[in-house]
């Protein structure tokens, strides 16, 4: 028997889940942070234990910082501002929710971010709507406030192109999941815009050695490389050979395998192994469950899909799950 865990309050617009604490976080329309807890675990079931306003817009995007770094959520507003929020203990007063970091957005807004952990430090790595990207590392592990610009880019192959003034409606990144001490720190981007050269699918991996990001692979055809890219998901490694990300577009979901060795001028081999047709409209959020074997897909249909593939390797819809209403 079906049974409802959480219940939020009308006007939420985005919800984060945290694995580790069992904590959930929304943002609202009215520009509200809510958390939830887990108050009685026998009964699986939250309930609300505080709410700041964060901002006089709309929240369009919660994401939780690592839970090795403490309690913190991101806030991306429907201004384009990005915001950092810390739970903190003063005195003797009960946790409260405080402003931890404003990031500088000037007249650029922030599309999307998401935070990256190596076995060294915290990385954040934020897209802009002019096309750029914005990688900052945490200089203090205790510190949530305390960041620094590492490095700032475009979304391109080629360092030289040339194009006019990029808008772009939206993007996503994914970071890789982290798997050992010597893996790289690698995530992959795409754009939502009217620049060709900006939207496709890139892999961005850090060079230590040159202390800089290069891109080590694109993720799309030659034919498709225009396409604007509505969002990607990294796909958790638990020991393939190659790396498993989803990318979609107007033409569906595509799945990509990765290689894992570059070849001599630093690339990685790529390889699309399936398009998945089912959802009408947008998709507009992807996730890999936690052995990256099956993806959980939903869009502007409203229906959450979820796709596997079999021990061939083909790729099906699994189950679906349909609006009520």
């Amino acid at each position: 028997m079906e049974k409802s865990v959480v219940t939020f309050d009308k006007g939420t617009t985005c919800s984060s889940w945290n694995y580790c604490g069992e904590r959930l976080a929304t943002g609202s329309i009215d520009g509200t942070l809510a958390i939830f807890d887990s108050v009685d675990p026998a009964s699986s079931s939250f309930t609300c234990t505080s709410t700041s306003r964060v901002h006089e817009v709309s929240i369009v995007k919660v994401v939780w910082v690592p839970p090795e770094y403490g309690d913190g959520v991101a806030c991306i507003c429907a201004d384009g501002t990005l915001s950092l929020w810390e739970e903190v203990a003063e005195d003797t007063k009960p946790l409260q929710w405080k402003l931890c970091k404003d990031f500088e957005t000037s007249s650029n807004q922030v599309l999307d971010m998401q935070f990256g952990v190596s076995f060294t430090s915290l990385k954040l790595v934020a897209a802009y709507s002019n096309g750029h990207v914005k990688v900052y590392e945490l200089l203090d592990p205790l510190e949530l406030k305390n960041w620094q610009l590492q490095a700032e880019f475009q979304n391109v192959i080629d360092s030289v192109s040339k194009f006019g003034k990029a808008a772009c409606l939206s993007a996503s990144i994914s970071w890789t999941p982290q798997r050992g001490e010597s893996q790289q720190l690698s995530f992959v981007l795409g754009f939502n815009s009217n620049v060709m050269q900006l939207n496709s699918a890139k892999v961005w991996e850090f060079d230590q050695d040159h202390q800089r990001w290069l891109p080590v692979a694109e993720l799309a055809l030659p034919e498709d490389k225009g396409d604007p890219v509505y969002v990607v998901a990294w796909a958790p490694n638990i020991g393939r050979p190659y790396e498993v990300i989803a990318v979609a577009t107007h033409k569906g979901i595509t799945i990509w395998h990765l290689g894992l060795n570059p070849d001599l001028d630093g690339r990685l081999s790529v390889g699309k192994v399936a398009l998945l047709s089912g959802h009408v409209g947008e998709v507009w959020q992807m996730e890999w469950d936690m052995s990256g074997m099956t993806l959980a897909t939903t869009g502007s249909e409203g229906a959450v899909r979820l796709w596997q593939s079999n021990l061939n390797g083909i790729w099906h819809e699994q189950a679906a799950f349909e609006p009520t209403t």
